[in-house]
């Protein structure tokens, strides 16, 4: 299974849309979003690519409410660290790395998922840690997101 990874989107619709594009194309069939998507009408460009969404919520989202409202029948938002179970994988998706050391010293996780640093952070082993860095692009200039392979545990970083 191929997921696909976005933080830190901070209401850049064309990065958005162009990242979700990239991550269909290569086959993604759902995407996290580790936080920082801000407003509401950010649902609809994954309205538009018709990709599924599991997010949390970061320090820059707004009407949290009226977020998980508008997500509502293309994905879900939950408070942070979020975690869950796909493809026999154990995740957690969290938005600001509090802790991060201890998840993954504890040996309970497959893949630890984050964002809030705007950079990308990749370590390989077990269990497999993703920082996408920025999908908004505002702070570095530098528009990414990531493709996991959640069999594999292979992550790939996507320049947009």
């Amino acid at each position: 299974m191929l997921i696909g990874i976005v933080s830190d989107t901070h209401d850049n619709v064309p990065l958005l849309r162009r990242a979700l594009e990239r991550l269909r194309e290569r086959g993604a069939e759902l995407v996290f979003h580790a936080g920082d998507i801000v407003s509401p009408f950010m649902a609809v460009p994954f309205q538009e690519a018709g990709l599924r969404v599991i997010g949390v919520f970061g320090n820059n989202d707004g009407d949290k409410l009226y977020l998980r409202e508008r997500f509502r029948g293309v994905g879900e938002f939950h408070f942070g660290p979020h975690e869950l179970e796909l493809g026999g994988r154990r995740i957690v998706l969290m938005h600001e790395p509090r802790a991060l050391e201890a998840l993954i010293s504890s040996g309970r996780y497959d893949l630890i998922v984050y964002g809030h640093t705007h950079e990308v952070d990749l370590r390989s082993g077990h269990p497999l840690v993703v920082n996408p860095g920025e999908c908004g692009g505002w702070l570095s200039g530098k528009a990414t997101c990531a493709l996991v392979d959640l069999e594999r545990l292979e992550v790939e970083i996507i320049e947009l």
